[in-house]
């Protein structure tokens, strides 16, 4: 008889990159224009750039909110594929799982407990809080089928997107009861979309089986 393993491996997470470089671009802009319209930079600091007006600043400071909504929002996709997938895995293995763990179960796992290798890998790519960045991206997902247009969008909503997200998420994840789950004997594994390529890649070659 072959021993029950101490621990349930969810399927593996796999993140796309969170921005392109125009993105990068936009968000390095907005930020120096937010310092330059809370008073961090000299204002002589604009005409480097081009930008004359406190108006100008204004709309690259909302430009970069929303390219920061929609890179959430992207993530979000990928942390709905997971979140469906492990709801799907732990219904076909009901000794690991309990009954009533949905979606809200795992991504309160994912933004409360995720495993400490997740949490480095993530700081490792430059992800300083993840906890929001999972939230958000989720949040976003619990109201927003699709990345809205901007023009839909007002200006004080972008200002504050992220506290709106933070609330949406609360709402979603509180929406029904959920069971209580010893998330010790879980865990799962993060790749970035690329990585896991070449894992697939390399396992394919040499006949092995896939993560």
């Amino acid at each position: 008889m072959i021993p029950k393993p101490e621990v349930f491996r969810l399927p593996p997470m796999i993140l796309h990159p969170f921005s392109t470089p125009e993105d990068t671009s936009v968000l390095l802009d907005s930020s120096r224009a937010s310092l330059i319209l809370h008073g961090y930079l000299p204002s002589g600091a604009k005409d480097e750039s081009g930008a004359g007006a406190e108006g100008e600043l204004e709309q690259r400071l909302l430009r970069g909110r929303f390219a920061e909504l929609r890179m959430l929002f992207y993530v979000g996709k990928d942390l709905l594929r997971w979140l469906d997938q492990c709801v799907e895995v732990t219904a076909a293995h009901p000794e690991w799982g309990e009954p009533g763990m949905t979606r809200p179960s795992f991504a309160l796992y994912l933004v409360e407990q995720a495993p400490n290798p997740v949490q480095q890998k993530l700081e490792a790519w430059g992800v300083l809080d993840y906890r929001a960045l999972f939230r958000r991206a989720i949040g976003l997902h619990s109201v927003f089928s699709e990345v809205p247009a901007a023009s839909c969008l007002t200006a004080e909503f972008l200002r504050r997107y992220h506290r709106h997200a933070d609330r949406w998420f609360q709402t979603w994840a509180q929406s029904q009861p959920l069971p209580q789950v010893d998330w010790s004997k879980f865990d799962f594994d993060l790749y970035a979309s690329g990585e896991y390529a070449l894992i697939l890649e390399k396992a394919w070659g040499s006949g092995e089986q896939a993560l």
